[in-house]
């Protein structure tokens, strides 16, 4: 199996930190991570996803002739998700997407921690737009950037970790979907923190591909 996540934004040590995370989950497939060179630095609201959207599906060509089985949009926002559905020869699927069916599988009400507060409306978005808005009970912002998450540094742990407890002890819920890409790398620390049920798209998203992949004609 050939899995392909297509990172939105320009930052290639956020390509290189998903697929490290996506080869861990899924070690017998070939995971494959290409940069969208001509997006923005970071996916941070609408507008920055609409500036992606073309890179993206520029990458479709090489994508059929590399003969990819399933492409994974390795953005929480979904970026360009429905366009690339139609257009590519194999399935694809969004991180966000993959971490909302793997919540609702297991049986858990969610809250979501992500980054800035101008994301928070194209995820609510996206969670009522795929029916599961009846799950959710938050999009929580954290108040920190796509770039400053991807550094992974101390005060950044801290942080979401602080995100994370307000989550449980406010939101009545039994997991937390941790809303950014970059939060991948930081999985297992986090879930070290806390008692809910920590899930991560990218991880899920392997996961996911992998039964596609098994099922897809």
């Amino acid at each position: 199996m050939r899995l392909l996540y297509l990172n939105p934004n320009a930052t290639e040590a956020m390509t290189d930190s998903v697929v490290s995370v996506a080869r861990a989950a899924l070690p017998e497939a070939e995971v494959l991570g290409w940069t969208n060179a001509s997006g923005p630095p970071a996916i941070q609201g609408p507008e920055d996803g609409e500036m992606a959207v073309a890179g993206l599906m520029a990458m479709l060509p090489a994508a059929r002739k590399a003969q990819v089985d399933v492409i994974v949009i390795a953005c929480f926002d979904d970026t360009g998700l429905a366009l690339l559905q139609t257009a590519a020869h194999c399935p694809v699927i969004g991180i966000g997407q993959a971490a909302y069916h793997t919540a609702a599988l297991l049986g858990h009400r969610f809250s979501v921690v992500t980054t800035l507060a101008v994301s928070v409306p194209v995820i609510a978005g996206n969670i009522a737009d795929s029916g599961f808005a009846p799950l959710c009970s938050k999009v929580r912002p954290s108040g920190l950037g796509v770039l400053e998450v991807d550094k992974a540094n101390p005060a950044t742990r801290a942080r979401l970790s602080a995100e994370i407890d307000a989550a449980q002890h406010e939101d009545n819920v039994t997991a937390v979907i941790l809303g950014c890409a970059g939060m991948a790398q930081l999985a297992a620390d986090l879930q070290s923190h806390t008692s809910l049920r920590l899930i991560d798209g990218v991880y899920a998203s392997a996961r996911l591909a992998l039964a596609l992949y098994k099922t897809h004609p």
